[in-house]
């Protein structure tokens, strides 16, 4: 029995450390600005623009929310997205801030989050 202890002690080691690794990483996925506007087409989405009110009141995606990416925490996100399940359609200007704000959201736990870059090269209708 004194001889299993220590074969039993590695294998609960090595199972513990199996089990501990670390969890997956939340992701966003990119998408084609045409795959996005099929969703908002098709489905019920929740379409956000991260850039500043400034850019935003130049022209922006109709129906989108102004919510700039320096202004996303848990506590922001919660009441402006409060079911982490709602599909989240995310831009910017370049493509480079809706990336930084898409796994921003991903983080927090969102689980539907899309981005389709910038608004520099939407072809279709803007406000």
């Amino acid at each position: 029995m004194r001889h299993l202890f220590p074969v039993i002690a590695a294998m609960l080691l090595f199972l513990g450390g199996c089990a501990g690794s670390s969890p997956e990483k939340n992701t966003y996925q990119s998408i084609s600005q045409q795959e996005a506007k099929n969703k908002m087409d098709t489905q019920e989405v929740l379409i956000l623009d991260v850039r500043e009110p400034s850019e935003f009141a130049q022209g922006h995606i109709p129906h989108a929310v102004l919510f700039p990416v320096g202004t996303i925490t848990e506590e922001t996100t919660a009441g402006t997205i409060p079911d982490k399940d709602t599909i989240l359609l995310v831009y910017c200007r370049s493509g480079n801030r809706s990336k930084r704000a898409s796994q921003m959201l991903a983080d927090l736990g969102y689980s539907h989050v899309y981005e389709f870059g910038g608004i520099q090269t939407w072809p279709y209708e803007l406000e």
